[in-house]
């Protein structure tokens, strides 16, 4: 029979059978979640804020975004898709500057407590983001109200509301390379998108950060933002 009889503290105390403390446990107790945190943030979700108003009315200022990792890595992007992405100066090559920050320096640049600090900014680390609306192949036509045809056959997209009117936008007409996307902002009459950008208008796949999936902030504006390819249905009757 097994003795059910265990030494106090006391009495380990006395023969010198304590435990002994694992050296660096505090440390390990705080690097290791760390550690998660930012191997989830970098490979699989990461939250993200709208910090301008080129995608409104569906994307509000200050709006919480959680944008997924894994779909860039697996799949060209689809149309339709709000998709997070590299400034235009990490790619676009009238804009970019002689000196390009490395992956790593982007990585902790865009941690929040350090890109905060005074003169650690760079615009090639910053993120942008914009809907897909033609994927590589594809033949596109931007008229100058910010209007769009694929493939010879206009696009109804219903969370576009603001087109430019009194103030033409540039058109385009091109026909997107392989591993690009065409990106415009929802707000057409103002984004600073693939119509303006100097280089090029297209973004390379390789630049996609992620894949915008639900808004969880604020609460009351709650929910999923996959939409389906505006392409595949027909163009909405134009109003009288």
């Amino acid at each position: 029979m097994r003795s059910s009889f265990a030494p106090s503290v006391h009495i380990k105390h006395c023969f010198g059978l304590e435990e002994p403390q694992q050296e660096g446990g505090f440390w390990r107790s705080l690097l290791l979640p760390l550690a998660l945190i930012l191997l989830t943030r970098h490979f699989l979700l990461e939250a993200r804020y709208i910090p301008s108003g080129s995608m409104l009315p569906g994307l509000q200022l200050q709006d919480r975004l959680m944008v997924e990792k894994l779909s860039s890595r697996q799949r060209s992007p689809r149309r339709g898709e709000i998709i997070v992405f590299n400034a235009p100066q990490a790619f676009d090559p009238a804009l970019k500057d002689s000196y390009r920050p490395g992956p790593l320096q982007c990585f902790f640049v865009n941690l929040p407590i350090i890109g905060a600090l005074a003169g650690l900014q760079a615009p090639a680390c910053d993120a942008y983001i914009k809907r897909v609306v033609a994927i590589a192949g594809d033949q596109v036509v931007v008229d100058p109200s910010g209007k769009i045809q694929i493939n010879g056959k206009k696009v109804f997209e219903p969370y576009v509301s603001n087109y430019c009117s009194s103030s033409p936008c540039k058109s385009l007409q091109t026909v997107v390379p392989a591993k690009s996307v065409l990106v415009l902002g929802d707000n057409r009459a103002n984004s600073w998108d693939g119509r303006f950008w100097p280089g090029t208008n297209f973004v390379p796949e390789d630049q996609i950060i992620g894949r915008a999936l639900f808004r969880f902030w604020p609460p009351n504006r709650f929910g999923s933002l996959l939409h389906p390819d505006p392409s595949a249905k027909p163009a909405a009757p134009a109003t009288q």
